[in-house]
């Protein structure tokens, strides 16, 4: 049996992204809001809208929801922890497919005992742990710890910058989680990034896809930069087309 070209996730903001990712074949989004600082949980308008939008379009398991309560670092407090399980429950109720999650202990190991509090709460939904793996002391032995938490994948750029500095991780971080976990490298993608990332046997690319746009009019006092961060079709064809000559390694 031939394996399916390797899959391509793009982070979108807004009901345009979600459209495109979805005309492009994308194999799913992660849907978030404020990329500008790594990632915000979106709102329910937008998660309701996306989902809308993936079932219109037949696409099955499409959105995928980052919850993330604030910028800045991934250690929590309780009232933190609590909102992001009210998050998970919130958006499986909107239908989303799945959600993107991550928390840190304060001596920088992956907190366990909140994934597993986050796993719960999602039931049936998938669970990706997010980059908090790569801002972890020892990001390899974070991935492999995950292996039978019942979180499906890892977004990582292998506790690097960018994928093409952690690149020798990331093929690490494979062979530690065959068969008991995906990984799914993100960080810094470019298209001309991928055959590199695709031999170093991921499971799927993560990519923003991003450009400036200038639309919108002038914020005026209090309303922030001019212009805003918006998905680009082209590019995100490029990646799609890019990854289409690959075959997914598990």
């Amino acid at each position: 049996m031939v394996a399916p070209p390797l899959p391509v996730e793009i982070a979108v903001q807004d009901v345009a992204g979600v459209r495109i990712a979805l005309e492009a074949g994308a194999a799913r989004v992660e849907l978030c809001q404020a990329l500008e600082v790594g990632g915000l949980t979106p709102s329910a308008g937008l998660v309701e809208a996306a989902v809308e939008l993936a079932a219109a379009a037949s696409a099955g398991p499409f959105v995928h929801v980052l919850i993330r309560p604030r910028g800045g670092g991934f250690v929590y407090d309780a009232d933190e922890l609590d909102q992001v399980v009210r998050d998970i429950r919130f958006v499986r109720s909107l239908g989303a497919a799945g959600v993107v999650v991550g928390a840190l202990t304060d001596a920088g190991a992956l907190d366990l005992s909140a994934i597993a509090a986050f796993v719960d709460a999602a039931e049936v939904l998938d669970v990706t742990v997010h980059r908090a793996v790569d801002a972890s002391a020892d990001p390899l032995g974070s991935v492999a710890s995950l292996g039978g938490t019942g979180v499906r994948r890892v977004l990582t750029s292998g506790g690097a910058s960018d994928c093409r500095t952690g690149l020798a991780t990331l093929t690490a971080m494979v062979g530690a989680t065959r068969s008991t976990l995906e990984v799914m490298a993100g960080g810094g993608v470019r298209v001309g990034d991928i055959a590199a990332l695709a031999a170093a046997g991921v499971d799927a690319v993560h990519l923003s896809a991003r450009r400036r746009a200038a639309i919108g009019g002038l914020s005026g006092p209090g309303g922030g930069d001019v212009g805003f961060d918006t998905t680009d079709a082209q590019l995100v064809h490029a990646a799609i087309a890019a990854a289409g000559a690959h075959r997914a390694a598990r």
